[in-house]
């Protein structure tokens, strides 16, 4: 059964605002394009740019530890590498993140929507070629639509599927079968991808990402209907191509799945 992609999204800013695209390059190794290029510090976390490594997400300015994020509304110009942030209240900003000075300007910006609720000292983290993932080895992220709305039918309202901050949206494939494909191989698009497990999901998805404000319980719906919290597979790309809105995405054959493998695991 072939499903196809519904939207493609990219969060060149670790936990706030998704951006849609039409399109995507997919390439073999490598994390969605231009997702998770910076993260918000809160307080010291212990990144160091000099030696990028994993740090996880508790440690940055994300829905799960701070609502509040949600009510920056941002959007990065890639080839420029300027972020444009507004919010209710504050004047809007654009600062090119590549340079320090940027960066600090919207440390600054981001002090003053934030106030009490940041835990220390904000700063804007990046360093070349490092990416900020939930999980260290979470390259692309792919959520089925259907599953979304078959949590909906079990409590009896709509929920939004970006809450889930997903890279790639699927419709077409049955409910929860993408928990059984870890391991398996499947086509994106033109590209080629290995599932990698199931994603853990966290307190994030409990906040509107519209309101910036914690109204469900998602993780706890997710144990308490299904005896898991997993919603959405991270994969891993093998072979480059392009990805777009419309083109299928093949439900794949479990190839790989080794006996006991563990799909649970680190949060995400």
């Amino acid at each position: 059964m072939a499903g196809h992609i519904a939207a493609l999204y990219r969060h060149p800013v670790k936990g706030f605002t998704p951006e849609p695209l039409a399109r995507a390059q997919l390439s073999a190794g490598a994390p969605f394009p231009c997702d998770r290029l910076y993260a918000v510090e809160t307080g010291p976390s212990g990144f160091d740019p000099e030696a990028p490594a994993f740090v996880p997400k508790q440690k940055f300015a994300v829905l799960a530890a701070l609502p509040q994020v949600a009510r920056a509304a941002t959007r990065y110009d890639e080839e420029t590498q300027v972020l444009s942030v507004s919010a209710p209240g504050l004047p809007d900003l654009s600062a090119r993140l590549a340079d320090e000075a940027g960066r600090e300007a919207l440390a600054d910006w981001l002090t003053r929507l934030l106030g009490d609720e940041a835990r220390g000292p904000l700063r804007v983290l990046q360093a070349p070629g490092h990416r900020f993932m939930d999980h260290p080895r979470g390259d692309v992220s792919i959520l089925n639509l259907a599953s979304v709305r078959d949590l909906e039918q079990k409590l009896g309202r709509e929920i939004d599927p970006l809450r889930f901050r997903a890279n790639i949206y699927v419709e077409g494939w049955p409910p929860w079968v993408e928990n059984q494909w870890a391991g398996a191989s499947m086509m994106v698009g033109w590209a080629q991808a290995q599932v990698f497990k199931p994603i853990v999901r966290c307190a994030a998805t409990d906040v509107d990402p519209a309101l910036g404000v914690r109204d469900m319980e998602i993780t706890k719906a997710l144990f308490d209907h299904y005896g898991h919290m997993f919603c959405g597979v991270y994969v891993h790309v093998t072979r480059e191509g392009a990805a777009s809105v419309g083109d299928a995405c093949s439900q794949p054959q479990v190839e790989t799945t080794a006996p006991g493998h563990a799909i649970g695991g680190a949060t995400a």
